[in-house]
């Protein structure tokens, strides 16, 4: 299923900016609600629709993170993908995603379908938990990303996690034939 845009305008929950509503962003605003206030994420650590970007055959690719959570100093903790569809077949693309985020991966990923989540480590893509109980809080979320760390990539490892992020990303066809606007500081 693709994301399908409406003809109306909606109040983003983490910036306050008006936004195009679509099939999927009511979802994406929940989820941002749910790590705010049951969570404690705060509001200004956390960018929706950010981009990372990736060096594919000598041109630029921009990918998303539906939500991306930072450190107070930057340091990427947490990328939360939503998904639609099996959860479990979006973990190796997200964890693609987390691992090329440059100049530093984000070392937790959370990838869910709205029913479904799963709490990975992008180092080496183990399941970390699942379920909404495994979201992690905003006071444990420092801790866990350093107990899973996940080093920058070797240049030959880079190229090899975009290909497989770009390959990915073509076989699911792009969310919204590129009129999703994607926000944060280029990587």
């Amino acid at each position: 299923m693709h994301e399908v845009f409406f003809e109306r305008v909606i109040t983003d929950y983490l910036t306050g900016a008006s936004i195009q509503d679509s099939t999927y962003e009511d979802l994406r605003q929940g989820l941002a609600r749910m790590l705010v206030e049951e969570k404690g994420y705060p509001r200004h650590l956390l960018r929706p629709k950010y981009a990372v970007r990736a060096q594919v055959d000598g041109r630029e690719e921009r990918f998303s993170v539906d939500i991306a959570a930072f450190a107070e100093d930057g340091t990427p903790l947490l990328a939360l993908f939503f998904c639609p569809g099996e959860v479990g077949t979006f973990v190796r693309e997200s964890v693609a995603a987390a691992r090329v985020h440059q100049p530093q991966p984000f070392p937790v990923v959370l990838v869910t379908d709205s029913k479904r989540i799963l709490l990975v480590a992008a180092q080496d893509g183990s399941t970390l938990g699942e379920g909404w109980y495994a979201v992690p809080r905003w006071e444990e979320l420092p801790g866990l990303a350093a107990a899973h760390p996940c080093p920058p990539l070797a240049p030959e490892r880079l190229e090899k996690e975009s290909r497989i992020l770009a390959a990915y990303t073509a076989l699911g066809g792009a969310c919204c034939g590129g009129a999703c606007e994607l926000t944060g500081t280029p990587s």
